[in-house]
């Protein structure tokens, strides 16, 4: 895409200069010349703009966090068509005066304990606001948390976001395209769908990497790393960096868990669990949960004041007000019978000595539960999801942890086909001491299906009797998502290929066999091939950006990039791009980005 810089947006927005690109959009810093104002221009490369199913989902990315009012979240202000200039389809958004997380950690490496929750209580808050409103961001990572100059903390960037007023969802493949793969959970990689859950597993990857400074797994492919978050158990934080706090490791290791049903349900869970570590850490600090577009720095405490006979004390919006008991404090404050002094001071010790007592014993309940969790957890081999796969497949894998399998009762289930797993024990994400034995249940197919079985010898075999059979619909087009859930329900099994298409818009059904109309057996598989959209792309232009910017930029659309640093090493921005921007190459391709 051509840088647009200069132009003119629907009469009002003056683009003033590129801030960042990715694979569906450039984003540029604007003035609103209407309300005098700095805001953040977000427009759509123009190959997509005829595309109606990327327009309609980028009017549900405005749509989606126009929903959403938090002080953390970049706000959505105006959206349209730009028709007296260059077409674009464009979104207005809060213009924030800094930098990303990513950034942060970049320049800083790994954070404190107390500056991880500075920073993560105002991200979980946004999140858990989202989720009470049916909206699931889908793409959380340190790129997408943004960080004002004067410390206010903003997520970016719902445009994977999924709720009742956006429909259908994205494939896993497209998500990987616009997102990135080292923070998908295991059920983005296997099944394309997600959940508020999921959103949980991204920020619990976010938490590993700001307390390590680390990913959790690394790779030579996004293939590499998908297969790790689906087929390894995240370890704790402590473990890579020793010091942080047990109650924090159980909190990483639940939101990573493999396994949604054993993660926090949601924002909200997770958000009361920070706090809670926040009140063990500090238990004399007052605890806020303000939700205010405020730096995250403590503000000042307002001073006490007093009125004739109370105390009168504010805490934010909270006001107590205390009576003084003694009749001589209000006739003279200076004078203090020294029997009724020494009476309210032996009241008041006692009272302190018992909320100690009671804080006490609320932390060892805490703590003593959270160790107990992390010593649980810790324990033994996490025992990895074997469901779908026939019974080599399972005891391949599970035999590779060093685990034995045995096969339990064989039962009907028309949503699995004969011979594969329906379940565990124990099941996915649970744990298990080491040369443990895993109960895996198999599946007799629909009821009535046939079991195939060996003819005797010189002897021609029974005929089959023919089983259950449907007539499936034709997905050519259509989400893959919506192919993968019908199908599934249908009692068919589903196998997913992905290729690149000029015609199929990413993310939908470009081949299909056996073909739509035809009458299939239940359990049988149909292949659907998802479109990754076209193989060649064009160079996003990342002049003038920074080094971490330029390559997610190029990361966005499957570009490798190679940095070269001119002078002494101190080149900041890039000043040149090889080949040059807006070149169709293919994906996979490198880049080469000098820095100067």
């Amino acid at each position: 895409m051509s840088d647009l810089t200069g132009e003119l947006i629907d009469g009002r927005y003056k683009l003033l200069s590129l801030i960042a690109a990715g694979g569906m959009a450039s984003i540029y810093k604007a003035t609103d010349n209407r309300l005098d104002r700095h805001v953040a221009v977000k427009i759509m490369h123009p190959h997509l703009a005829n595309d109606e199913e990327f327009v309609n989902r980028f009017i549900r990315e405005a749509k989606a966090t126009a929903a959403l009012s938090h002080p953390n979240i970049v706000s959505i202000q105006d959206q349209g068509w730009n028709e007296g200039g260059t077409p674009a389809v464009f979104i207005v958004m809060e213009y924030i005066d800094g930098f990303t997380l990513r950034d942060l950690l970049t320049d800083k490496g790994p954070l404190s304990v107390s500056d991880f929750l500075r920073y993560m209580i105002p991200v979980t808050s946004a999140l858990a606001a989202a989720h009470r409103l049916g909206i699931s961001h889908r793409d959380l990572k340190p790129e997408n948390i943004l960080i004002s100059n004067d410390d206010r903390i903003k997520i970016a960037d719902f445009g994977l976001a999924r709720g009742g007023v956006l429909g259908s969802t994205m494939t896993v493949e497209s998500s990987i395209v616009l997102g990135s793969v080292s923070y998908l959970s295991p059920e983005q990689v296997q099944r394309g769908i997600s959940d508020a859950r999921s959103d949980i597993y991204s920020l619990g990857i976010v938490y590993f990497e700001i307390l390590t400074g680390e990913k959790p797994y690394e790779g030579e492919s996004p293939i590499q790393i998908a297969y790790k978050h689906v087929n390894e158990r995240i370890g704790a934080p402590s473990l890579r960096r020793p010091g942080i706090p047990e109650m924090l490791d159980v909190i990483v290791l639940k939101a990573t868990s493999p396994n949604p049903d054993q993660r926090q349900k949601n924002g909200q869970e997770l958000l009361d669990e920070l706090q809670q570590l926040q009140i063990v850490l500090n238990p004399k600090k007052n605890q806020m949960s303000l939700e205010l577009d405020l730096p995250i720095n403590p503000p000042i405490q307002e001073p006490i004041r007093k009125k004739r006979g109370h105390e009168e004390i504010r805490i934010g919006d909270t006001k107590v007000e205390r009576p003084d008991f003694t009749q001589s404090n209000l006739m003279n404050p200076k004078e203090e019978p020294m029997g009724n002094t020494t009476e309210l001071h032996r009241k008041k010790a006692k009272k302190v000595r018992r909320n100690r007592a009671l804080v006490v014993l609320i932390i060892l309940l805490i703590v003593g539960g959270g160790t107990y969790k992390f010593l649980t957890i810790s324990a033994g081999i996490s025992v990895p999801s074997v469901v779908g796969m026939n019974i080599t497949e399972a005891t391949k894998t599970l035999e590779l942890l060093g685990l034995h399998v045995s096969v339990g009762s064989r039962t009907y289930d028309p949503l699995v086909p004969r011979g594969k797993v329906i379940s565990s024990n124990p099941g996915g994400g649970r744990h298990i001491s080491k040369n443990g034995t895993v109960l895996v249940y198999l599946s007799k197919g629909a009821e009535g299906q046939p079991t195939p079985t060996k003819a005797p010898p010189a002897t021609s075999p029974s005929p089959v009797t023919t089983s259950a059979r449907i007539t499936i619909d034709s997905y050519l087009g259509k989400s893959g998502d919506q192919a993968q859930s019908e199908l599934t329900s249908a009692g068919l099994v589903v196998s997913q290929n992905f290729g690149f298409s000029d015609a199929v818009s990413a993310g939908n059904v470009m081949a299909q066999d056996p073909a739509g109309t035809t009458p299939i057996q239940v359990g049988s598989t149909v292949t659907i091939v998802i479109s990754q959209g076209p193989e060649l792309v064009p160079i996003p232009n990342v002049f003038s950006m920074t080094r971490t910017a330029a390559i997610t930029a190029l990361e966005n659309v499957q570009l490798q990039a190679k940095v070269i640093v001119q002078g002494a090493g101190t080149g900041k921005h890039v000043t040149r791009i090889s080949p040059k921007a807006g070149t169709e190459v293919k994906r996979g391709s490198t880049v080469t980005i000098t820095l100067g």
